[in-house]
């Protein structure tokens, strides 16, 4: 049972660090869009590559602005700080509990 409890934990913490990055990469096409980037610049396209796929839904939920601010990045952030806080950690501990550990 141990082999799977460390398989969890690896899982959980692999998600736990892809979903910093993604967090990190949201914050940063978030915050260049403030300066006029140019569209051709590769970076630029791979941000929006990579964001607004998951930023495209919630936008047309919600509407694109409210006021002068883009909120979609907001919440998207918030949802990945939930998934964080309650699925990650919650799959941490329910691995250390089937190896009989001590839940740090």
């Amino acid at each position: 049972m141990f082999i799977f409890a460390n398989l969890l934990i690896a899982l959980a913490n692999i998600l736990d660090i892809l979903l910093t990055v993604y967090m990190w990469i949201i914050i940063i096409s978030a915050l260049i869009t403030w300066v006029n980037p140019d569209p051709y610049n590769p970076i630029v396209r791979f941000l929006r590559a990579v964001t607004d796929p998951v930023l495209r839904p919630v936008r047309r939920a919600i509407g694109y602005r409210l006021g002068i601010i883009d909120i979609s990045p907001m919440l998207i952030i918030l949802a990945i700080l939930f998934v964080k806080y309650f699925l990650i950690r919650s799959l941490i501990e329910f691995a250390y509990k089937l190896k009989g550990g001590i839940i740090l």
